[in-house]
């Protein structure tokens, strides 16, 4: 009966010697003739560069045309093509014809007061709500889950009738009531705080809980700490969505002292259909809040989509 060779501890010694000399620590393996697959060739940075100058021009270029025609005059063509973005004679009338039409500032104050609130109702619940999603274990969570990605898939134009009832049954149609809270709270910001939330390890939330830390606490100082920047990128949403409605204003509100600004607007598209300088100027002024927040607030945007770790 024959037995299984087993190999010498000098050829395994020899083996072991051949393969740390081929594969070092210090040097990366690679084959002849092969290239760094992390460097990009330099047609693949060409084109690159390409495709994002491509989306800029495409994202960039109708700003740019819009905030031209608003400062050009009314002997200029502003159809022209190629079309020119540096107007012959500069001019703001057209913007002085906006505030002598309608009571821009008025109208600004209460889109304002519409996406204050809903922003500070949507940080607040959404919190809340990511919280217990994301943290907690209790009964049907995954029904809840279920329910919250279901409210995503039905377009806002499909409750839009219910809406409307239900906020004339409170006796909050035409006010700045019934425009805020349909948008109070949205699913959409509650699934990205319960993403942002689950990413806290278990071990730090259990350590508080047997210390003695109450539901607020754990709140305070673990979960608001570590969501911060989520936090940023729902208020910067919640802000964003409230301030650029224009369909459920339209509906709800009747009397034109209550507009908010996108919903004056149209005041522009009726009086002025012939002058497209006008609505331009009063599109850029409608944007003017939405850049200014942005340009401030875009630091702790994309560090709210890239955080995920627990913070010392």
């Amino acid at each position: 009966m024959s037995t299984l060779a087993t190999p010498r501890p000098e050829k395994k010694k020899d083996a072991l010697r051949r393969d740390s000399r081929t594969f070092r620590a210090d040097k990366p393996y690679r084959t002849r003739g092969s290239a760094d697959i992390m460097k990009p060739s330099r047609a693949g940075l060409v084109g690159k560069y390409a495709l994002m100058l491509a989306v800029l021009v495409i994202m960039v270029f109708p700003f740019l045309w819009q905030l031209s025609t608003s400062l050009k005059g009314a002997g200029e063509n502003i159809y022209e093509f190629p079309p020119k973005l540096l107007p012959a004679e500069l001019t703001f009338s057209n913007y002085t014809e906006v505030f002598d039409t309608i009571p821009v500032l008025n109208y600004a104050w209460h889109s304002l007061l519409v996406g204050v609130g809903t922003v500070g109702t949507n940080v607040v619940f959404a919190t809340l709500g990511g919280y217990a999603l994301g943290c907690l274990k209790f009964k049907y969570k995954g029904v809840i889950m279920a329910i919250f990605f279901s409210t995503l898939l039905l377009p806002g134009e499909v409750t839009l009738t219910s809406q409307y009832l239900t906020i004339k049954s409170l006796g909050l149609a035409n006010s700045l009531w019934g425009v805020f809270l349909p948008g109070a709270i949205s699913a959409v910001n509650v699934l990205l705080m319960a993403a942002a939330c689950r990413m806290i390890p278990k071990e730090t939330l259990e350590a508080a809980t047997i210390d003695g830390a109450t539901t607020a606490q754990r709140l305070r100082h673990i979960v608001w700490p570590n969501v911060r920047g989520m936090v940023s990128v729902v208020a910067l949403f919640a802000f964003i969505g409230a301030w650029d409605d224009f369909l459920w204003p339209l509906v709800v509100l009747s009397d034109p002292a209550n507009y908010t600004l996108t919903v004056g607007m149209e005041y522009l598209s009726s009086n002025f259909a012939a002058n497209p300088r006008v609505i331009a100027a009063g599109t850029m002024i409608a944007l003017i809040p939405i850049i200014i927040l942005f340009a401030t607030l875009q630091k702790h945007f994309f560090r709210g989509v890239e955080e995920g770790s627990v913070k010392g």
